[in-house]
């Protein structure tokens, strides 16, 4: 019985390879190509923050009398890879012709200023030669830009909280 088992057992394997050997692709088939084009544009962007400019006390009386007052704050900035922006500071809310202020909330006023270049020689404003350019970007990391304020000594201010509200802008 068992031969007969392996007889039959063989033939129906001899079977099922013909069978799918008449359903199998012929050695010689053909084949086709063809390209399929893929396509972005990235366009240029950038993105602007700060964190603020604070000063702190102002004592015009004894220790700011014959001694400014220096502050630092930042200006970030994240471009597409290769733009090169420039960055501009406004005059803020209460300037007044090309003096920039803080104000206490009434009639009282603070003169500050605000400079791209730590020996603070370099007034960095919203155009002109006063636009800071960083330079082309390296990769779209963020970067961060020092903005180096001073109130000038010798103000002779009433007691108070005073600031003041500037728009940084990055041009691309």
């Amino acid at each position: 019985m068992r031969a007969n088992t392996f007889l039959g057992l063989t033939a129906a394997v001899s079977g099922m390879a013909i069978v799918a050997a008449a359903f199998s692709t012929p050695a010689s088939a053909a084949t086709a190509t063809a390209n399929l084009g893929v396509s972005a544009t990235v366009t240029n962007n950038c993105t602007i923050s700060t964190a603020a400019l604070a000063f702190g006390s102002y004592d015009p009386v004894v220790t700011h009398a014959a001694t400014n007052l220096d502050g630092t704050g930042t200006v970030t900035v994240a471009c597409t890879k290769g733009v090169a922006p420039t960055v501009g500071l406004g005059l803020g809310s209460n300037a007044t012709g090309s003096t920039r202020r803080m104000t206490d909330g009434s009639s009282n006023f603070l003169t500050y200023e605000m400079y791209s270049d730590a020996g603070r020689t370099t007034v960095w404003s919203d155009s002109g030669g006063g636009l800071y350019a960083p330079g082309a970007a390296a990769s779209k990391t963020a970067r961060n830009f020092t903005v180096y304020g001073r109130v000038p000594s010798n103000q002779d201010v009433a007691a108070g909280s005073y600031s003041d509200t500037v728009v940084a802008t990055v041009n691309f």
